[in-house]
């Protein structure tokens, strides 16, 4: 285990570099065994005319990610309860993705499992993690609301189940609002993920907030998770900027929203997600109104969704439109952070 106890920040820092430079050192090898495995990407038939050149490039980089994220932390050893569950629940979803990614392979099209066993899957990870968090990390179902002071009290629906003289409360609100986080997150990023290092990009700064969140409120384990995250992202974008050599897949983008969703529930910005994540909420928001308008009217507010697509259509480059995405993900989780910053300093 590597420890710098006296100087935590240095911890963060080196989390950072250290996941950065695995990730970046190993995915060349990947990448090949990937190509020699004819491990590619199935790209949709309906989608951009322009992606159709990307049939075939390699996908799951995501494994190597969340591998990385995994020894990183693990080496730097400072564990806590809510911060491993974050680490499970990240490598649980990543392996729904994996067997998602998979299927996609082994039968050559664009679709992997049907959304609905998607969805159980998500909510089997989702129900667990916020049941243990609970029970086992001594999780508050307090849900506090940005810069009023208030905590919202979701306790009010609980029951208490006997498993084998195990008391195991059961806050069927809090649940609630955990799966939708988790469940939400996950599929949210996983629509971002359709430009090259859209997802990566933004993952970083939105993790980078959150490192910054866990070493404010001195939780190292958490800073460290989100920086060792940011850090496999960052090595991962080298290969996955425009051309992309290697794509994340749903290994990676199921893995890396339910990273974001559990490092918010634990951290207790459960509603400042909104704003720090703001790019997923908008690119989810931009799905919705299409589908909605379609089938209420028969025409599409959008040129393509999810929004990104949009702007392609409009003629941007995915460069510029994965920049700019880049530009209003860091301004929202910046003003998320201040936001929580400010509190704390009220506190």
């Amino acid at each position: 285990m590597f420890r710098l106890a006296a100087y935590p920040s240095y911890q963060v820092f080196i989390a950072v570099v250290m996941s950065m430079l695995a990730a970046g050192v190993l995915l060349p090898f990947w990448i090949r065994l990937l190509r020699f495995r004819s491990i590619g990407q199935q790209v949709r038939a309906d989608g951009p005319q322009g992606h159709l050149v990307k049939q075939g490039t390699p996908t799951m980089g995501g494994v190597l990610i969340l591998l990385v994220v995994a020894g990183t932390y693990v080496f730097l050893g400072d564990f806590g309860r809510l911060s491993l569950l974050a680490l499970a629940a990240t490598g649980a979803c990543g392996l729904l993705g994996f067997i998602d990614d998979w299927a996609k392979v082994i039968h050559e099209r664009s679709l992997g499992l049907t959304p609905r066993l998607k969805i159980a899957g998500q909510a089997l990870v989702a129900l667990s993690f916020g049941l243990l968090a609970v029970n086992w990390a001594g999780l508050s179902t307090d849900v506090t609301v940005p810069l009023t002071g208030l905590a919202l009290d979701m306790s009010s629906l609980i029951s208490v189940v006997e498993i084998r003289g195990y008391a195991l409360l059961v806050p069927w609100l809090y649940l609630g609002l955990v799966f939708i986080i988790i469940v939400g997150t996950s599929n949210a990023v996983n629509l971002t993920d359709g430009l090259d290092g859209l997802a990566a990009g933004t993952v970083t700064i939105v993790m980078l907030a959150y490192a910054g969140i866990g070493f404010r409120q001195d939780r190292l384990e958490v800073a460290l998770l989100a920086a060792a995250i940011a850090g496999a992202c960052i090595g991962f974008l080298w290969y996955n900027s425009n051309p992309a050599d290697i794509f994340m897949g749903d290994t990676g983008s199921l893995g890396l929203g339910a990273a974001i969703a559990t490092l918010a529930i634990i951290t207790k910005t459960e509603l400042l997600l909104v704003l720090i994540g703001g790019i997923y909420v908008i690119e989810t928001l931009s799905v919705i109104l299409q589908v909605a308008s379609f089938k209420l009217t028969g025409k599409r507010v959008f040129r393509m969704a999810p929004l990104h697509h949009h702007f392609e259509m409009k003629g941007w480059s995915e460069t510029k439109v994965m920049v700019r995405f880049w530009i209003v993900t860091g301004t929202l989780a910046g003003a998320g952070f201040a936001m929580f910053f400010v509190e704390s300093v009220r506190a």
